[in-house]
């Protein structure tokens, strides 16, 4: 699970990273006469086969797909309980196998976000840097998909200029009612604007499209590797299609339990806490840290009492600014640079907070729509009025003195109030044996953390959780220790999974 902000960019020429950028009905098709699918069960994948050509040239400064790289589109039903109704297409990329003697099969992804663009997966496949191992490659033709109302596969199209103006943290009833308010009429611009794909964004829709693209390929089964938000996808996937499984893994994986505002912001904020004594168990031990010899927790319970007193002020070359620095920009500030863990730079800056001398470097991002139209209808966040929100700012921020709440989880707490597309329920087990899962999760991750790995493990059958010792969030590829990716690598190819348990040292 990613920052619900805009991506830096979207690489698919023709996508734009403004969330109004691109045209939605465009990919959106006429429904069909009802006897051209007469009888089709609901859940029925269309039967189809992709055209395959060139993929399009990115936009600079990013370099091209691959040559290897090939696109085409899968088209599917907007509203998958109405098999014969308006349809809709899902760009497809692929990069085949490079050792056809030694194929095994397909290989899908999704990275998460929730509402981050896949087709890059398959463009850069053979990137030296960010792409698949060799042994990876010659086995599995990798295969990356936008999901449905994300970059080629339609992109959502609302008035930004509504999420511009919503409260990010209220502080009041009047201003609860408003972030609602505003909550409603963002949705209700992105209906206006795109149509009804903004109710059928959830993950069990990208599921059925997965396998409307497997049944595409000509695929019996299917491998999933889900990093961070994508593991929700896998799981649904799983439930929905469990014969169609060759290998399931998942990097960094949601709770799949449904976890109400109050635990999913316990757990998160949980995390957050546990990252400032990781950090102070660093500075105890690394020279270089910023904060050498003082007691790290003691300075963060300061620099929040100065925030709450209306104390604390940004830091300046010569000394202390007039500019004053809120709790909940200190909160963010730990949230965000604690999750990407850079220990050197987050003691710096707290240093610099501390003394009133020296520069911090606060986030920020544009305010994105996509992830709305996911989060919300998987998971149920409503809270009732705004008493219920401050009794559980309340709670978390005495349960964690040293970081106050998750600012990532508080965020898609708050963007779910007022939105007016309920929850879907969860989809039933289907009939079906799943093969050995791989479950790999940071024992200190933020964005993820790991009691809702633990959970994720216990509601998948057959399912193996391995965790590394460090604070961390998408293990595969992008962590500082290759151990992870190792056992995913070779649990893809053999289906041998680590021992239940097994730790990773920290790197």
């Amino acid at each position: 699970m990613t920052r619900p902000t805009i991506p830096v960019a979207l690489r698919a020429a023709g996508v734009a990273s403004s969330a109004g950028a691109v045209l939605l009905a465009a990919s959106i098709l006429a429904p069909q006469s009802a006897s051209a699918n007469s009888g089709a069960a609901t859940a029925a994948a269309p039967s189809q086969t992709i055209r395959w050509s060139a993929c399009p040239k990115a936009e600079p400064p990013y370099p091209d797909p691959s040559k290897r790289a090939e696109c085409g589109t899968v088209k599917v039903p907007v509203d998958w309980a109405k098999p014969d109704g308006r349809k809709m297409e899902i760009a497809v990329a692929r990069q085949k196998a490079t050792d056809p003697e030694k194929r095994v099969g397909v290989l899908f992804s999704n990275p998460g976000g929730p509402g981050n663009a896949g087709l890059d997966d398959a463009y850069y496949a053979d990137n030296p840097v960010e792409g698949y191992s060799k042994s990876i490659r010659a086995r599995f033709d990798i295969i990356g998909f936008d999901p449905r109302g994300i970059g080629r596969s339609g992109q959502l199209r609302c008035d930004d200029t509504l999420a511009e103006k919503i409260p990010a943290r209220p502080r009041n009833a009047a201003e609860f009612q408003r972030m609602r308010t505003l909550n409603k009429q963002l949705a209700d611009s992105c209906r206006e604007r795109s149509g009804p794909i903004v109710d059928h964004m959830d993950s069990e829709s990208v599921a059925r499209d997965m396998d409307a693209i497997r049944t595409a390929l000509g695929e019996k089964k299917i491998s999933f590797l889900g990093h961070s938000y994508g593991t929700l996808i896998g799981q649904r996937y799983a439930r929905l299609f469990p014969d169609k499984l060759r290998a399931l893994a998942l990097d960094s994986a949601m709770d799949p339990s449904r976890p109400d505002a109050r635990r999913f912001l316990r757990d998160g904020s949980a995390a957050a806490e546990d990252a400032v004594q990781q950090l102070a168990n660093w500075c105890a031990k690394d020279a270089s840290c910023a904060l050498k010899g003082q007691d790290v927790k003691a300075v963060v319970r300061q620099l929040f009492a100065r925030a709450d007193a209306g104390e604390l002020t940004e830091p300046g070359p010569h000394g202390p600014t007039r500019k004053k620095v809120t709790a909940d920009q200190l909160a963010g500030f730990l949230s965000d640079y604690l999750g990407k863990w850079n220990p050197e730079t987050t003691a710096q800056q707290l240093a610099a907070l501390h003394s009133g001398k020296g520069k911090v470097s606060w986030t920020a991002g544009t305010p994105d729509v996509a992830w709305r139209t996911v989060i919300c209808r998987d998971y149920d966040f409503r809270l009732p009025d705004y008493a219920h929100y401050r009794a559980l700012l309340r709670q978390t921020a005495s349960a964690n003195p040293h970081s106050r709440y998750n600012s990532q989880a508080l965020d898609m707490i708050l963007g779910c109030q007022g939105w007016p597309a309920a929850p879907r329920p969860e989809p039933a087990q289907a009939k079906g044996k799943l093969p050995p899962v791989l479950v790999v999760n940071a024992k200190h991750d933020l964005a993820t953390p790991l009691p809702g790995a633990e959970r994720m493990t216990h509601a998948v059958p057959n399912a193996r959780l391995a965790t590394l010792d460090a604070v961390d969030h998408w293990l595969y590829r992008k962590c500082r220790s290759p151990l992870p990716a190792r056992a995913v690598d070779t649990y893809l190819r053999t289906l041998k999974t680590p021992p239940h348990g097994t730790v990773f040292p920290r790197p």
